[in-house]
């Protein structure tokens, strides 16, 4: 990440934005202090895009025929 002084941001942002489509997200500082992120829409809309959850993917991925048989040993008694 390429770092710009507020001055200079304001100087070339053009060249600011064309940078951050470029190479990714930039920095800008205010008296020193990092003060916001330059970054291209593409970028934004990746880090603002809703993860999905773990069931919503296994319910959406195509069904499978797995074959399962059941045993057809008797069931064992256990006693407690």
């Amino acid at each position: 990440m390429e770092t710009w002084q507020l001055q200079d941001a304001k100087n070339g942002f053009s060249r600011l934005v064309a940078q951050a489509k470029k190479d990714g997200p930039q920095v800008v500082t205010k008296h020193g202090i990092e003060a916001v992120v330059v970054l291209s829409f593409e970028e934004y809309q990746r880090l603002i895009q809703r993860k999905k959850k773990l069931v919503d993917v296994l319910l959406a991925a195509p069904a499978a025929e797995l074959p399962i048989e059941r045993s057809k040993e008797k069931v064992r008694e256990i006693s407690f």
